[in-house]
């Protein structure tokens, strides 16, 4: 019998999550076993599951961070390029719907319009060309996304800094509140809690095309990190360090970029998608209740 969801990332972070969200909903899904560059295995699993829709929240983005990539190139191709393009062709091919989860570190603040919209500049939208190929990992994205858009079955989630409301491994906050040291810029970030929801209705209506998946508005680490001093941790100590000082210390430089939202809030009248600063406030009410249970 035909299941409405196949769903890619058993093993991944957001891959349980969306499993969790279709469960709630009372639809049915199952778990890809395949690799996504194994043509043949695909094309199987395709026909045997008959799946409505795919959600693709497979690749790699590194262990612990896209510092990996750097090292391990073939398999980041392997996986982010030749997977992904794989599994959309046979998609394509048999006429089923994909949600394809990205990312939006493709792109890095400039001297000229793109500079946080704070200091008065504006923030990159789906039609702007990517900039920023300063890591392996973001120059597979940014290649890969060119002919992606060329699927006309895709709906591409462009998701940009994720963070949930438990302190998973994958989580932002959590990354962040373990480093050292943190820069203090700007940032587009992606709440799961709110976005999650809207991606799966986003399949079930068969929108296609590009999305900028996340919430607007931008939020500096600084902020983030005394918000979680104020509801998780009164003790909890930071120290700042430059864009300079932190390259000495990581092996590819980093992405900072705010993106538009504005065409993920048009296309979902009456979803709840908050402003960060809220969305992130909201976060860390939900976290320091699930942490006290």
């Amino acid at each position: 019998m035909p299941v409405d969801f196949l769903i890619i990332g058993k093993t991944g972070w957001i891959g349980p999550k969306l499993a969790a969200l279709v469960e709630s909903r009372g639809l049915t899904y199952e778990y890809a076993e395949f690799r996504m560059e194994n043509r043949e295995a695909v094309l199987e699993a395709l026909d045997r599951i008959q799946p409505k829709r795919v959600l693709n929240s497979g690749g790699v983005t590194g262990r612990p961070n896209v510092d990996w990539c750097e090292t391990h190139r073939q398999e980041t191709i392997r996986a982010n390029v030749t997977g992904t393009l794989n599994l959309l062709d046979c998609c394509a091919i048999k006429g089923i719907h994909v949600t394809n989860f990205a990312t939006g570190c493709i792109y890095h603040y400039d001297e000229g319009d793109f500079k946080p919209t704070r200091e008065g500049g504006r923030a990159f939208t789906e039609s702007d060309p990517p900039n920023f190929t300063g890591s392996f990992y973001s120059k597979t994205k940014a290649m890969v996304q060119e002919l992606i858009i060329e699927f006309p079955n895709v709906l591409h989630l462009r998701l940009r800094m994720p963070v949930s409301d438990d302190l998973h491994h994958r989580n932002l906050i959590t990354k962040i509140t373990g480093y050292e040291k943190v820069v203090n810029i700007p940032n587009s970030m992606s709440i799961l809690t709110e976005l999650l929801p809207v991606a799966v209705d986003m399949s079930l209506r068969d929108l296609t095309g590009m999305y900028n998946f996340c919430n607007p508005g931008a939020i500096c680490h600084n902020e983030v990190l005394d918000l979680y001093r104020e509801f998780i941790d009164p003790e909890f100590k930071y120290q700042n360090f430059s864009l300079e000082e932190q390259e000495k210390v990581i092996s590819a430089p980093r992405s900072n970029c705010e993106l538009d939202a504005s065409k993920l809030i048009k296309a979902n009248p009456g979803a709840e998608i908050n402003d960060i600063q809220l969305a992130m406030r909201k976060v860390f009410e939900r976290m320091k209740i699930n942490l006290g249970k």
